[in-house]
């Protein structure tokens, strides 16, 4: 399974960042090899439709799972189409949340805003 986390730095044990959308950075983990790739996020600049394109990018790469505190409504509309799981994020680095995952620990993400259009965030 290739898993995505929205990170504003690029270290495993650094916090998940509280946006997806305008993360600076994308940490990709595949659980069967546990190779860790880092993308930066070109969505994150964007003045608008920032989750969307960064959903996209997450679908191109090849993501099975996306890990996040949050998500728009949107987004969301993009990543079921590529059949990407939301799994809520806990309070923690980037490995602790991969770790849960993996262990069966995070709830799919139920909540889905409707977006900040332009306002940042």
């Amino acid at each position: 399974m290739k898993i995505t986390i929205p990170m504003n730095e690029q270290d495993l044990n650094a916090d998940v960042c509280p946006s997806f959308g305008r993360a600076p950075y994308f940490l990709f983990c595949d659980t069967d090899t546990n190779e860790t790739t880092w993308l930066k996020n070109s969505a994150a600049e964007s003045s608008g439709g920032a989750g969307i394109q960064a959903a996209q990018i997450l679908a191109d790469n090849g993501a099975n799972a996306l890990i996040t505190p949050r998500c728009g409504e949107n987004a969301e509309k993009v990543l079921r189409g590529a059949k990407i799981a939301v799994y809520r994020s806990t309070d923690g680095t980037a490995k602790q949340n991969i770790d849960a995952l993996k262990a069966g620990k995070l709830q799919p993400l139920a909540e889905f805003h409707a977006g900040f259009h332009g306002h940042g965030g």
